[in-house]
């Protein structure tokens, strides 16, 4: 298993703790935050190219809510490029 694996099953299992709430948009917003919160700058990068350039594994897939969360809220999870003086 490599390292996009174990991000997609991370995600997912955010995802089905976020699924369960009743207001979609809430959920949406729980994972992005969770996310945000909880997983370093180069987790989030690697799953968001992963996204961009389609090339995320059939297996595991990555879950729906998911994919909705990080793209509606790619911006924020988007890492910050830092710049030298």
């Amino acid at each position: 298993m490599d390292n996009l694996d174990k991000l997609i099953r991370m995600a997912n299992q955010i995802g089905s703790f976020f699924e369960s709430m009743p207001d979609r948009e809430e959920g949406l917003a729980g994972i992005a935050n969770h996310i945000q919160k909880f997983w370093t700058p180069s987790m989030r990068q690697a799953l968001l190219s992963a996204i961009r350039s389609n090339e995320l594994p059939s297996e595991p897939a990555l879950s729906e809510i998911v994919r909705a969360s990080l793209q509606k809220n790619e911006a924020n999870l988007t890492p910050r490029q830092t710049t030298s003086p």
